[in-house]
Order: structure tokens, then C-alpha cells, then sequence
């Protein structure tokens, strides 16, 4: 009989995405059945398609190899233009069972797993019925929490999703946990959890692969122009990024200790430009409207960093990039071999079954 699970969260940009793929491949690896959906849609700034499968979902089935014409249907997006139309036509009409399309494909599921990602967090899609309770609820499901632990604070909202979600409440995975948090988790909160009737299936460390994003993804959120070496674009990530608005012999100093970093500086200031080039930076960010000067460009072509144009000023671009770190996604097809391996380690496989009573089948009944 076939179970559906919703990765839900209580924090947005906690790692769903990445730990669906990983949990996908771990039980393809024992000859599960499985298909993956994310029935609310998220969108980039910028750029919020109005119907068709969410980006990462598309990325996430193309990685498994799973047929774009059966996922489960996208039923909502969280989108303000989205948000705005669901808020008139409530005040305005009867309100529809929007989960239907859902849970007639849920019901009509015959593989093992349904691996469905759930909202950012426990309040959101309440204004479309569709927060992560009412989803578990109407479709019957189980919930596999992510969630990262810098803070002991943490708790409360794991324990808010306790008292939500009950006996649906499968277990937590943390994600994302940097080295020095690695002890409070172990020796405090994990105990702590354990006691209050929630396993704790693993612990996923910091990886600067998985934190890190692409030069094309830089692309997309600062809308910049490509002036040079376009074609490694998706294949560069970057780690960090470097503000250069000091004198050159001190930026020399100061970007020698980066590495995968991007360069962000005034088109004016080639000095600064050739130092950033020359020390090993992945990518450079030129602000200001300038008109680079051909020396530059032609350096960076000869040593493949691509160059990126942006209209807007060095702190604005700063702060945008930022944010973006601040909010990765899953759409780097080097991350899908590291959140493998990272689940492979850390998430206790066995256990997971376990609370599913779920029996490996014979690979030769799926031959």
C-alpha cells in the first residue's frame, strides 16, 4: 500500500528540496517506487511562471529521472499576485476544495512513496487551507520535518509542530548544522526531542557545496549582462563573495584569502578589477554602469572568469547577493552527488523504514 510523506519545515530555506532528492535516491537504491511533487509553488524574484511544475521540482525529476507528465499537480502559489486573487475570490465566492486535484492523485498512487514538499513553514498556506497540518490531515499523510539547529530556541517551533501535527509527525532531520553547533545539538536538544517522543533521524553538516551558487544564478537574480565567458556560468559556483572599495595593495591581501569567491566593484576601478582577476576570483561583478575597459575583459576570457554588468550600485548588488545566500536552492546538478553522499552518512535509513514499517522489496519483483 502506498504511503505519502510531506517534507514540511519550520523555518523557509531549510533544505526540503535537497533532502527529497537525497531521500528519493536513497530508496530507489532499495528498489522503492517512488515519486516526488511540490504542490505549492515558489517563485524567484522576478520571475514567478504562472502555471507548469515548479523550477526546482522540474530539476529534482530530471535529476531521478522521473516523467514531467506524472507529477502530482501544483495546486497553489505563494506568490503576492497569487495571495491577492485567493484573498478577493474568498471575499467574493464560496470557497473551493483546492486540494481535490491533490488527493485524487494521492489516492490513485500506486508506487511506495510519495515524497510531497511541504510549505516553508507552520503558518504558511493557511490562507489556502494548505498549511502543513491541513495537508497531513486531507491527504492522510506523514511529516518528515527539516529543520537547522543554531539556537536552542529552535525547540519551540519543533514542538509547536508536535502539538500540530501529533501522531503524524514522523521525525526531524537537521540540516545545514555548522561544526560548532554540532554539540549543543548532540548533547542537548536531540536528548531533549528523544524524550518528547520525536526521533531525530540524522544530522546533516554544513557543506560549502550546498551553500554555494552558481555564477548563472547570479545572472538571474541581479538580471546582470553576461560580457564574457557565458559558457561556465553553470558550471562555476560561488562560496562567498568580496566587496572591493580599498586601495589595490590592500585588496591584493584581502582577496588572497578567498577562494570561489565573486568580486563585486565599481566598473571604474580597473585596478581593483585586475587584482580580483588575478587572485583567483570565480566570478566579477562590475556596478556603476561603467564601459569595461577591453583589457580587463580580454584577461578575463583568457583565464575563463565570466564577467557580469549590473545597474545597480555596489551596495545594493551586495546586499542582493546576500540574501541570496541566504536563501540557496537546489539547482546546481554538482549538489545532487553531495546531498547523496550527505544522506548516505548521516540519515539513519533503517529507522526511517522502520517507522513506516516499510520492507525493502526484492529488486527482482521490480525487474
Amino acid at each position: 500500500m502506498s504511503q505519502t510523506i510531506i517534507i514540511g519545515s519550520v523555518q523557509p530555506y531549510s533544505g526540503k528540496s535537497a533532502t527529497i532528492l537525497g531521500l528519493a535516491k536513497l530508496l530507489r537504491q532499495q528498489h522503492f517506487e517512488i515519486m516526488c511533487g511540490k504542490p505549492i509553488g515558489s517563485c524567484t524574484p522576478g520571475h514567478c511562471p504562472t502555471s507548469g511544475p515548479d523550477e526546482d521540482l522540474i530539476f529534482m525529476a530530471n535529476a531521478l529521472g522521473l516523467a514531467l507528465d506524472r507529477l502530482p499537480p501544483m495546486i497553489a502559489r505563494m506568490d503576492p499576485d497569487s495571495i491577492l486573487d485567493h484573498m478577493h475570490n474568498l471575499a467574493t465566492r464560496s470557497p473551493t476544495d483546492i486540494l481535490a486535484p491533490l488527493r485524487a492523485y494521492c489516492q490513485s498512487f500506486s508506487g511506495d512513496l510519495l515524497l510531497l514538499e511541504g510549505p516553508a513553514d507552520l503558518q504558511e498556506g493557511i490562507l489556502f487551507q494548505l498549511s502543513l497540518a491541513e495537508m497531513a490531515r486531507d491527504l492522510d499523510a506523514k511529516v518528515l520535518l527539516i529543520s537547522r539547529a543554531s539556537s536552542p530556541a529552535v525547540v519551540n517551533g519543533l514542538l509547536a509542530a508536535q502539538q500540530q501535527l501529533g501522531s503524524r509527525l514522523l521525525g526531524i532531520l537537521f540540516n545545514d548544522v555548522a561544526e560548532p553547533d554540532n554539540t549543543l545539538l548532540c548533547e542537548h536538544i536531540i536528548p531533549f526531542l528523544e524524550g518528547q517522543g520525536i526521533p531525530v533521524f540524522g544530522v546533516l553538516p554544513s557543506d560549502r557545496t550546498l551553500r554555494s551558487i552558481s555564477v548563472a544564478e547570479l545572472v538571474n537574480q541581479l538580471q546582470a549582462q553576461v560580457l564574457c565567458c557565458r559558457e561556465h556560468t553553470e558550471d562555476i559556483l560561488i562560496e562567498t563573495f568580496v566587496i572591493g572599495a580599498m586601495s589595490v595593495n590592500s585588496a591584493l591581501k584581502y582577496f588572497r584569502r578567498s577562494e570561489h569567491k565573486a568580486v563585486i566593484t565599481g566598473g571604474d576601478r580597473t585596478d581593483i578589477q585586475l587584482a580580483a582577476l588575478e587572485t583567483g576570483s570565480a566570478c566579477l561583478i562590475l556596478t556603476g554602469q561603467h564601459t569595461v575597459d577591453p583589457r580587463i575583459q580580454q584577461r578575463a576570457e583568457e583565464l575563463e572568469i565570466p564577467i557580469l554588468l549590473v545597474e545597480l550600485d555596489t551596495f545594493t548588488t551586495s546586499e542582493r547577493i546576500e540574501r541570496v545566500f541566504g536563501q540557496v536552492r537546489l539547482q546546481e546538478r554538482i549538489k545532487v552527488g553531495c546531498i547523496e553522499s550527505l544522506m548516505s552518512a548521516n540519515f539513519d535509513f533503517s529507522r526511517f523504514c522502520q517507522h513506516l514499517h516499510l520492507t525493502p522489496p526484492l529488486a527482482s519483483s521490480r525487474t
